[in-house]
């Protein structure tokens, strides 16, 4: 018997060995989304040896989303979870003299987000504030004495018996948004001083004006911010710099005067220049715009606009810490690349480029860079950027990667039918046959002023691993390609665009990727609206998606948050009705559809409101059309509920899948 057992041994070793082999990767499907890890808001001590950032994960039993607080070294050696309470943790920021450790928190009840302080090597975090409502933002002086504070008013509580809401009474002309919901309240959003060992607050901004992306000067007497103080702010889309000495009373100094927008100011490492980005238009309001950017002595002057012919949108400056160049990050053809202008000159360098983007950027040491990049088949993570050259730094989604295939990316060039260049990417599924026609699903940005890059995309590679090629394609109206290029489609919505995506879809069908007889159409906002009006404008399409779209833009008028658009760009209906009209044919001709279609929508969305959805829905189904209306309860535009957006994948694959398989 005992030879037996023995015998045995080898056998069962080999099956346990087989067992604790990890299972192979499989494809793609929407409830990995609860895996994927999100890393952002990275921030370098001041030593530069150690880099603070947030880990967002899913909590799948509460159904939200949770953030906690990491520090990992400069070499990567070193990641370590410096905090993890059940309310989660926001906005980390070194002290000046990197010995301790700030945050955001609404841990053991606090009333709302409190700056929370933290040592550095460990140990609970300590509650720095507590004021009603939380703080928004908040930012150490040089001397690490005091906190400057972005905090909104309050309303005043209701003291009465009887808790009935009362009616919304509304006075302003943008009066309702996205969230934020009706903006019947007169509250505004203001700067304060916060002594970190008294624990006194002083006002430094008031008014009916809201103030925000403030920055102290290096010398910590001066503080720059950012205020649209016209006439009536609801009216355009005005911002200028402005200067104020941190002490209460202290004067308000304008420092811009551009009738566009002027934003996201960075002080130069002696405190005399001030690098920041400026609208190229000066209008009102103009949505297809890119910022510039722009240095400005502190003193004030005329600002010279450093990358003005370089005519691509640029964001996020960064001075080099001798001071003698800016770096930013700018957005390029289906790319986000890292690129440094010289001072004063303003001749650029690209730093870093490629079939990436990136999304972060500070200032490490000489000639080095603190990053957040992905890619294709590479979620965010941290890198340090040091001669041009990535490193990286994190590894959270290493797990989530190691279980799944992803599908294959490759870039493409289109033609219109009015000749027009236009840039798309493409998504097949891992294990697609070469040669072998697919059904594709045609997936459109939202915008229109933004654009599809190298960055990863979870919800394309969720439907390309459902066996679907999947295009991507920055029409007429996406930034990346030039001024001219975003703002061709002004007032003449689905033109342009619909020429353009019809190209894209010809190209891909000529190739023999696409099966002319299996083509789907599917996007939300600006990509739900298009949408709308492709399958209004041919039906080549099988099966369509349509997310928080509209196709009667004349009902929105003064219904969604976008009044200043429509009076600029468009006209007052009564003054452009055909115009109206004339972008409103997915309703109007809607007895020419023959795409069933899914409609979806956030039932507090006010960028897009449901009546979008609903109008076409409701269309559609008069006219026998197969259509569904899923409506998410409590959802604003973005769907945020974790279990939501995994709902959403699930049921464009079952859509895609009833029509097009």
């Amino acid at each position: 018997m005992k030879s037996a057992c023995i015998s045995l041994l080898p056998a069962l070793l080999l099956c346990l060995q087989l067992t604790a082999q990890p299972a192979p990767p499989r494809p793609l499907k929407p409830s990995d989304l609860y895996a994927l890890p999100s890393v952002g808001d990275a921030q370098i001590s001041p030593d530069g040896n150690w880099i603070a950032y947030t880990v967002s994960t899913i909590d799948s039993i509460k159904d939200r989303r949770h953030a906690s607080i990491w520090m990992v070294s400069r070499d990567g050696s070193q990641d370590i979870q410096m905090t993890s309470s059940p309310e989660g943790e926001s906005r980390p920021r070194w002290s000046p003299d990197g010995k301790y450790l700030a945050f955001l928190s609404g841990r053991q009840d606090a009333k709302g987000s409190q700056v929370w302080l933290m040592d550095r090597r460990g140990g609970e975090g300590k509650k720095l504030t507590d004021i009603k409502g939380g703080v928004n933002d908040y930012a150490w002086s040089p001397d690490a004495k005091k906190l400057l504070l972005t905090l909104t008013d309050q309303e005043r509580e209701d003291s009465s018996k009887i808790k009935t809401t009362k009616p919304y009474v509304i006075d302003r002309y943008h009066f309702k948004e996205d969230v934020s919901g009706y903006r019947f309240q007169k509250l505004f959003t203001h700067l304060y001083l916060l002594d970190v060992e008294t624990k006194k607050i002083d006002t430094l901004t008031r008014g009916n004006y809201d103030d925000g992306s403030a920055v102290w000067n290096p010398q910590g007497t001066q503080i720059a911010f950012v205020s649209n103080r016209t006439e009536d702010p609801d009216k355009n889309q005005n911002s200028d710099i402005f200067l104020v000495e941190p002490r209460p009373g202290a004067p308000i100094m304008r420092l811009t005067s551009w009738t566009g927008s002027d934003n996201s100011p960075q002080w130069s490492p002696d405190g005399k220049w001030i690098a920041y980005t400026r609208s190229t238009s000066s209008e009102d309001y103009i949505m297809y715009d890119q910022p510039v950017l722009a240095l400005l002595p502190a003193s004030g002057g005329e600002p010279r606009l450093l990358s003005l012919g370089l005519d691509r949108p640029v964001s996020n400056p960064r001075w080099s810490k001798d001071g003698m160049s800016i770096t930013a990050l700018i957005t390029d053809d289906r790319q986000r690349y890292v690129g440094s202008f010289r001072i004063p000159g303003g001749e650029i360098s690209r730093v870093a480029d490629g079939q990436r983007s990136f999304s972060t950027l500070e200032a490490a040491s000489a000639g080095s860079w603190l990053v957040i990049m992905s890619d294709p088949h590479t979620p965010s993570e941290i890198y340090m950027l040091e001669n041009g050259k990535t490193r990286k730094l994190t590894s959270h989604s290493d797990a989530f990667l190691s279980r799944v295939t992803l599908a294959t990316v490759e870039g493409f060039t289109s033609r219109s039918a009015d000749g027009t260049a236009v840039s798309g990417i493409l998504y097949r599924p891992a294990l697609s046959q070469p040669g072998a026609r697919l059904p594709l699903i045609l997936f459109i940005h939202g915008g229109p002023v933004g654009q599809d890059d190298y960055g990863f995309d979870f919800t394309r590679q969720v439907l390309a691993s459902g066996g679907y090629a999947v295009a991507a394609v920055n029409y007429r109206g996406s930034n990346g390609r030039g001024l001219e290029f975003c703002k061709t489609i002004s007032a003449d919505w689905g033109h342009k665009e619909v020429i353009d995506l019809h190209g894209a879809v010809d190209y891909l069908v000529k190739q023999g990727i696409a099966n002319p007889a299996a083509l789907g159409v599917g996007g939300w906002s600006y990509g739900g609206i298009l949408t709308d009006y492709l399958i209004a404008s041919d039906n080549r399409f099988k099966a369509a998606c349509s997310g928080a779209g509209t196709g009667f833009t004349l009902s929105l008028y003064g219904v969604d948050q976008y009044i200043n658009q429509y009076n600029h760009e468009i006209g007052a209906p009564w003054k452009n009705i055909q115009g109206y009209l004339k972008i409103s044919y997915p309703l109007l001709t809607a007895d020419k559809i023959k795409t069933p279609t899914l409609f979806m929508s956030g039932e507090k969305d006010f960028n897009v409101p449901t009546a979008g959805s609903e109008q076409m829905y409701q269309a559609l189904r008069t006219l026998g059309i197969p259509c569904e209306l899923i409506v998410y309860p409590g959802q604003f535009h973005g769907l945020t509920t974790p279990s939501y957006l995994n709902d959403r994948l699930e049921r464009y694959l079952a859509w895609y899948d009833k029509y097009l398989k």
